[in-house]
Order: C-alpha cells, then structure tokens, then sequence
C-alpha cells in the first residue's frame, strides 16, 4: 500500500480514492493468480486479506456505521423542519411535495426495475458466490432468519410507528429491532420535524442541538473518509485476491446500469413532466439550465451548485423568485431522487452479488428506505454512503461490499448529482407554472429573500 502513502496531501480525495481503488484492485489480482499456482501463496494471501487488509478496511465501516443513526434522525428532523414553511406557503409547499414525490419514486421504480432486469450481480460465477457466501456466512444466516420472520401487511405498516424508537434506533444496526429497524426511526424523525414545525417558538434549544449532532456527525464521516483511500485499496484487495477479475466484470454492469436508470431518468421522466407539467420544450430548458448542469457535475455537490441554479432560474428560465427560491433551497436537502436512484440500485446489485435473495416486501421496503433516505442525504460529495451502508444492514447485505462500489462512487457521485439539480430545476418550473395558472395569495417575505 506505500503507493497510497506516498499520495501527495494536495490531491483531491476521489483522486486519492482512486488510486487506492487501483491499488487494492490491481494488488489483489495479483495475488489471485499467484495464489491459483501455489498452495502455500494461497494460504498467506488469504491471511493477508481476512487479518490484515479486511480488518484495516472495516474500521472506515466503523467510523460510518457508528454516526448513521444520530445522522439519519437530525438529518430527516431538520430536513422537515425547512419543509415546515409548508404550513405558511400553503398549495406551494404541497405542490413542490407532490412534485418531490413524484420524481423520487420514479426514480427508485427505475433503478430497481432495472436490476432485477438485467439482474448485474447475478452475473458473478456461483463458485465465487458461494466464497462469498462462506465468508460472510453469519450474515448469510441473519437474512434467511430475517426472511423466515416476514410479517404481514398490516403489522409491517403498524410498525412503521415504532413503540419504542430507541430500541428501533439500537436494533436498526445490530439486526435485533422488534419492528422495522431503520424505517422505523425515519418515520419517527419524520414525526419529530413535523412537531417541531408547529411549535418553532418553544424549540429553538431543540432544533440547534439536532443542528449540532447533524454537524458532528458531519465531521465524523469526513474524519472517516479521509480513511477511505486506504479503507479501500484494503477491502477491494481482500475482495479481489478472492475474487480476482469477475469481480470487475460484475462492476461493470454495476456502473452501465446505475447510468442507464439516470439517463431514462434525465431524458424520459424529467421531458414527460416538462412538457405536460411545466408546458416547457426540454431541449429549450435543457439549453438554458446548461451552465447550473455542468457546475453540479463539476462540484458533486447540489448545496454547492445552489447559488448557480438560483440565478439560472431567474435569469434563463425566468421563474418567479419567490417560488424558485423556496422550491430550489428546499429541493437541495428533499428532492435527492438521482441519489435515492443510487442507493436502491446498490442495495439490490449487492444483495445479488452476495446471492442474497430480497422478498418483494423487502424490495418495497429498499423502495421506501431510499426515498426517504433522499430526504436525508447531504447534499455533498459522498453523502449517500453512510445511508447505503445502514440500508444494507437492514436487509442483511454484507455492509462490507460497499467497498466494491465505492471506488466509483465519485464518477457516479457526479452523474447523480447532476440529476438532482436538473430534478430542483424541473421541479421549480412545474411548480412555477402551476402557480401562474392559478393565482392566489402572495408567499411571505420570510422566503423571498
């Protein structure tokens, strides 16, 4: 690993991750062919992975897992507290909602329709499966348990208002939650946000100490990606000494079909909604939103392309300040469905890759974690891992293979983010043109500025 160690602090982190991805990829390569010819290889390679390089890479894991629950509850809290003005904005608010609403299950039917279509982690040998299999066979065992105690209907929706949330909040990581684990905690931090908005005078203390834990939490993940290099080259050499090049190979369809599911995203559901919704030809919108585009490519970031797609929205698609700025500030937080888009389609590629078999129950719940894990997300480079991770342990999918989509995160990181801020810009133009249609009450100086 000295190639990592000697990486020059000046160089961006994706760039370092990169390079740890080749690395650990390359390294492990060689050691799968070296060891396929010498026993006594194969014996020491197999040390080096399960003791030295999978030991080194789950402290990253760790340092995510251990924040996800205080980042997920302050997250969503807040997330509903900014969408508090729904109360105030009246129609705007549940239109801009709907619209939200829209736009994330969509994508999430699209991701996850696809890889159960062209099933990309089902293409890994069995033999290799089954290595996996043995490897991580405690988790195996965790999700035929985990299977066998499928609920109906009716208790699954009952337990999505949890008894007890700390239990739920404790059980959502270790596997032991009575109810629905991690969905149950968002839907407890759903209830908090709404509460907290209709009480604001009396919760200020509350609200900057959910703001506090949300900063924490913050720092924390970027303490522990500065570990992702390392955490990396480690975990996608472990992998691949097993592995060797199907793995790769697996990845490869990974990547076509996350861009496939953000490409009919970007160029069939956004143009279907321009055009009966915000009566807009796409190619004149796409033409005038080109410069915030190519900024949240550029950026990964939709809290930093923010600025750009509000003077877009003003001065190209001449939008009424008053609705685009409430619509595009709280799209950046709520309206995440590229990354919800992500996050099922990782859950369910990895579920295949570890020959993990999801029910449909156990699909609809991925469907619901990932939307409202879009509410959650950060809008940062990066800021959907530790929400995929703790999506993975509630369908008992090894948290560990997200190592071997990490190494492309950031070029799917850039895509994803590109269709979140075309997805605030369509959103803000349907909005906009509901409301010219049908004029009402002025919005509140409080959001125009």
């Amino acid at each position: 690993m000295n190639e990592i160690a000697s990486t020059r602090r000046g160089l961006p982190l994706h760039t370092k991750i990169l390079i740890g991805l080749v690395v650990g990829a390359v390294s492990g390569l060689i050691a799968n062919v070296v060891a396929a010819r010498s026993p006594a290889v194969a014996d020491a390679v197999g040390f080096a992975a399960s003791n030295i390089a999978e030991p080194i890479g789950k402290v990253f894991l760790r340092l995510v897992i251990m924040v996800v629950v205080p980042l997920v509850f302050s997250a969503l809290a807040l997330g509903v507290l900014e969408l508090g003005d729904v109360r105030r904005l009246g129609r705007v608010g549940l239109r801009t909602l709907g619209f939200t609403l829209i736009l994330s299950f969509s994508s999430v039917a699209i991701g996850i329709g696809l890889v159960n279509l062209f099933k990309p982690g089902a293409a890994l040998p069995p033999e290799k499966r089954a290595d996996l299999n043995a490897r991580y066979a405690d988790v195996a065992t965790g999700a035929e348990k985990k299977a066998a105690q499928s609920k109906s209907v009716r208790d699954t929706l009952l337990d999505l208002l949890p008894e007890n949330p700390l239990q739920e909040m404790v059980g959502a990581v270790d596997g032991t939650s009575k109810g629905n684990g991690m969905l149950a905690v968002m839907v407890f931090s759903l209830i908090v946000g709404v509460a907290l908005t209709v009480t604001p005078d009396r919760t200020q203390a509350l609200v900057q100490v959910l703001q506090g834990i949300f900063d924490v939490t913050m720092t924390i993940i970027g303490f522990a990606m500065r570990l992702a290099p390392y955490a990396v080259a480690c975990l996608l050499f472990a992998v691949t000494a097993q592995l060797g090049f199907d793995i790769l190979l697996t990845l490869l369809r990974f990547v076509g079909t996350v861009l496939l599911g953000l490409g009919l995203q970007m160029f069939v559901v956004y143009p279907l909604l321009l055009v009966f919704a915000a009566r807009i030809r796409p190619v004149e919108f796409f033409r005038k939103v080109s410069e915030a585009i190519f900024t949240a490519f550029g950026t990964s970031s939709s809290n930093a392309t923010l600025p750009t797609s509000l003077r877009v929205a003003r001065d190209e698609l001449k939008l009424k300040p008053e609705v685009s700025q409430f619509v595009l500030t709280v799209g950046a937080t709520a309206n995440q469905n590229g990354t919800a888009l992500f996050e099922g389609v990782v859950v369910l590629f990895l579920a295949q890759v570890f020959g993990v078999a999801l029910s449909v129950g156990q699909q609809v719940t991925v469907v619901l974690m990932a939307v409202l894990a879009g509410v959650g997300t950060a809008g940062v480079p990066g800021g959907s891992i530790p929400l995929i991770v703790i999506v993975l342990k509630t369908v008992q999918v090894p948290a560990e293979g997200i190592a071997i989509i990490i190494g492309v995160d950031r070029l799917l990181d850039m895509c994803r983010t590109t269709l979140n801020v075309t997805g605030d810009l369509v959103l803000a133009a349907c909005v906009s043109r509901v409301e010219d249609r049908e004029p009402g009450a002025p919005i509140p100086d409080s959001v125009q500025g």
